[in-house]
């Protein structure tokens, strides 16, 4: 299925958000800097922290999760998928001297890594029809799940959030839905996060041997 449109759109967002804000929260479209830290805390539950493991961010924006996680003393190789050039260049100017960290403009060039994340990529549809935007969050979902050996990881915003502060270029996702999706499709182990001070939830998929 072709997905050109919506990438371009996304693309020419993002490319503008970083462009506009350079490496800040507000350059990936987070309001707050706590909150963009709150979201990485909730999406790393998935991974085994107490050894090295690799780690594909997917929509990596800057690269703002590797700073997160060496902040917590994790030991991790780490590979960053981003469709916009604006992002990626600063992304590889602020870790060119970084060990174990690899940029990259195509999905293909991501290895099988032990798990995936994605943090923000299926909430600005923009103008794109609702329908059109599922069925390309759950080709994404596909693509996560083979690109992960152990698990993988989202957030979406959620269709609980309160109705007057919902905006209309956004998707508000259905964590019943995609608890069931994801139960039926890649894992008995899967878990929805729904307990945490922002408007969405997160979604962790374990994979089982």
């Amino acid at each position: 299925m072709n997905f050109d449109n919506i990438l371009k759109n996304v693309e020419e967002y993002y490319s503008d958000k970083i462009l506009s804000y350079g490496v800040t929260p507000k350059g990936v479209d987070w309001s707050t800097e706590e909150s963009q830290l709150l979201r990485f805390d909730q999406l790393l539950k998935v991974c085994n922290h107490q050894k090295q493991f690799s780690i594909n961010d997917y929509g990596c924006g800057y690269g703002a999760l590797i700073e997160y996680m060496s902040s917590k003393n994790y030991q991790f190789n780490y590979f960053g998928y981003d469709i916009s050039t604006q992002m990626l260049d600063k992304a590889k100017n602020l870790y060119r001297n970084r060990q174990s960290i690899i940029f990259c403009c195509q999905k293909s060039d991501l290895p099988v890594s032990e798990y995936t994340v994605a943090s923000g990529i299926f909430n600005v549809k923009q103008n794109i029809e609702i329908h059109e935007w599922e069925k390309y969050i759950l080709a994404t979902l596909d693509d996560l799940f083979n690109l992960s050996s152990c698990g993988f990881a989202f957030n979406i915003l959620t269709k609980y959030s309160d109705a007057e502060k919902m905006r209309p270029n956004l998707y508000y996702g259905d964590p019943c839905f995609l608890f069931d999706y994801c139960k039926t499709h890649f894992s008995r182990n899967v878990a929805i996060l729904h307990d945490y001070s922002l408007y969405e939830f997160t979604v962790i998929v374990r994979k089982t041997s």
